[in-house]
């Protein structure tokens, strides 16, 4: 071998073992590197598996499960509060003759409530809120922020009239959440005490929240009825009545004021939170669920309130008040908070009618009388014999409109022209004059009797006692009455057709068509429109409207369109004499009568009327 080629082999030895040196520490490097990414993958896998453990352990409230799994990691400093944050619920129920409320240690807070005298429409019990569908929860910052919602507290007395729960701290005070009942009542008197937390509650920790949500069930036969009369309430301390949202729709309201009360009220039924010390600021919020929804679910009231505290105290005493129970006006009053202002009575116009007249001879009959059809009937009745002698002056004003009606189509035919409208204007106003008729006598009674429709209109939906009241075909007389139903629901109508307000309409269409047929220029075809609204219209219109109603209410207007008609006809038959009217008129007829004040400034304002229209015509020429 020459020297060339051992110095070629040397070379290309060298060359060999550097690149397997290369090639080995590349390797060691990749392995070293993928190793790494090995250790973090199973770290993570770890870390996850450890995680869906406890989350599993805490889902099967398996105790011991999450204090093997989750015992290295400490949620609260406390450690008594991380033993309450992980035991085990119970359900304990405070009842008397009225109610039976339930309670759960989670939290410390009412968990159902179920009326004793009450059942929902079907049969069921009535529940006004169901196991589970509630949350009343304090939060505070006691070293660190905490809510009772998350954790259970110890039972530390029960008697059949009180329950006593406490959560107890490491540094040896507690919060308790005491409730008492009365027999024959529908309060549960709170009271929240923080006993011992001087050291444990922070010397600047002015204030803390209070969270109050109820989910409330559908409880009636109507859900368009009964949402329309379930809102929230709240009242601020003082006033005449309260405030109110959500009439029917979705709100919510922020409030920046002191507090009372506030009420989540369901047509027939409320709960109600009061503080006797007031809440500092409030934000309500009030959402309805679809008619279709599958739980049966009608609302969801959501309260956030917060409370003024005073730190440093070794016993502090917040005490609450929890009405669970029926709109009903006596019993409402009764505890003296003015909880009665939130069952709708017709507003300022009305609303002394409806408390100091309707109600109390509503009340009065019902002392003697089961049966709420005939109540109704009577009523009615005693209404209209209060309102007769202002009636009266309508009805005979009617009549005598039907016994001049042949020389009022005289004074048609005679001025039929559009520019004639004057003349037979004068000509009318003389002819009543004569006749002893005053135009405007019918519409003070009208007037009168308005509000007294409209009372009813709010007091019949509204008022509990009419509440699964069965009377002739109808099943509840605060809800619609069903002869036939659809199966779908048609626009305008719904899903059914109530007999009771098809009746109240066709009674209505009868009444309007008798009294518009004595109207001065009944033929007249200027009047054709207001005729068409009067007799077709309004009658259609109140049906569309009552037919999803209470069908008391439409009971109450075919009776009233009832009675009118035959207060009507007997007027016409025995108190105005057609004959003697007409002799008077042919008696006086070409004399000149005397003209009212109301008729003199009448033809003043026409006479101005007509020099306008002059006027303007001579501009219009030019």
């Amino acid at each position: 071998m020459d020297k060339n080629t051992i110095t070629g082999i040397v070379l290309m030895g060298l060359l060999l073992f550097g690149f397997t040196f290369y090639q080995n520490k590349q390797y060691q490097k990749q392995a070293a590197y993928q190793a790494q990414l090995d250790s973090i993958a199973l770290v993570k896998q770890i870390q996850a598996d450890t995680i869906a453990a406890v989350e599993a352990a805490r889902m099967k409230s398996d105790t011991a499960s999450v204090a093997q799994v989750a015992a290295p990691v400490s949620i609260y400093k406390d450690s008594l509060l991380e033993v309450a944050h992980s035991g085990e619920e119970q359900i304990v129920a405070l009842s008397n003759d009225k109610f039976e409320v339930a309670f759960t240690t989670k939290g410390a807070q009412p968990y159902s409530a179920r009326l004793k005298d009450y059942s929902a429409y079907g049969g069921e019990e009535l529940y006004l809120f169901k196991p589970g569908m509630s949350r009343y929860d304090v939060q505070i910052y006691a070293g660190e922020s905490i809510s009772t919602d998350d954790f259970i507290f110890t039972v530390a007395e029960k008697t059949d009239t009180s329950l006593s729960m406490r959560l107890p701290f490491a540094g040896g005070g507690y919060i308790e959440q005491r409730y008492t009942i009365e027999e024959g009542s529908y309060s549960v008197k709170n009271y929240l005490s923080f006993v011992g937390m001087e050291n444990v509650i922070p010397k600047n920790v002015f204030s803390f929240d209070v969270d109050y949500f109820v989910t409330m069930p559908r409880m009636e036969k109507g859900y368009k009825n009964e949402v329309q009369y379930s809102k929230l309430d709240y009242y601020f301390n003082g006033e005449k009545k309260p405030e109110a949202i959500a009439k029917g729709r979705g709100a919510q309201k922020r409030v920046d004021a002191k507090v009372s009360w506030f009420a989540f009220q369901q047509q027939f039924f409320s709960a109600i939170m009061r503080a006797p010390q007031e809440f500092a600021s409030a934000d309500f919020a009030l959402n309805y669920f679809p008619e279709d929804d599958e739980s049966h679910n009608l609302m969801t009231g959501e309260a956030r309130m917060r409370m003024d505290f005073e730190p440093g105290h070794s016993e502090t005493v917040v005490p609450f008040e929890f009405y669970f129970g029926p709109n009903h006006f006596k019993t409402l009053k009764s505890y003296g908070q003015k909880y009665e202002k939130i069952i709708p009575l017709g507003g300022w116009l009305v609303g002394w009618f409806t408390r100091f007249v309707i109600i109390p001879l509503f009340d009065f009959l019902h002392r003697f009388i089961s049966n709420f059809g005939i109540i109704i009937l009577l009523m009615t009745i005693f209404i209209k014999i209060v309102v007769l002698p202002f009636a009266y002056k309508s009805y005979s004003s009617s009549a005598k409109m039907q016994a001049i009606k042949p020389e009022i189509d005289k004074l048609n035919e005679k001025y039929p022209k559009q520019e004639d409208a004057l003349k037979k204007q004068q000509a009318q106003m003389d002819l009543y004059k004569r006749a002893g008729i005053s135009p405007m006598g019918g519409c003070l009674p009208m007037l009168l009797q308005f509000p007294i429709l409209w009372a009813m209109f709010r007091f019949f939906p509204a008022s509990i006692e009419l509440r699964q009241q069965s009377f002739l075909w109808a099943d509840d007389l605060s809800a619609y009455d069903s002869i036939v139903s659809f199966g779908t629901r048609i626009p305008l109508i719904g899903d059914h057709l109530s007999l009771f307000a098809l009746l109240m309409a066709v009674s209505m269409f009868f009444y309007s068509k008798i009294t518009t047929a004595s109207q001065p220029g009944a033929n007249d075809p200027q009047m054709a429109s207001m005729r068409f609204m009067s007799v077709w219209m309004m009658p259609i219109m109140m049906f569309f409207i009552c037919n999803s109603l209470s069908s008391g209410l439409s009971y109450y207007y075919l009776l009233s369109n009832l009675i009118t008609m035959l207060e009507t006809w007997v007027i016409r038959k025995w108190f105005v004499n057609a004959d003697e009217i007409r002799a008077k008129l042919k008696a006086t007829e070409g004399k000149k009568m005397p003209k009212s004040k109301w008729q003199q400034r009448l033809e003043e304002a026409q006479r101005m009327q007509a020099q306008m229209q002059r006027e303007q015509q001579k501009k219009g020429r030019r």
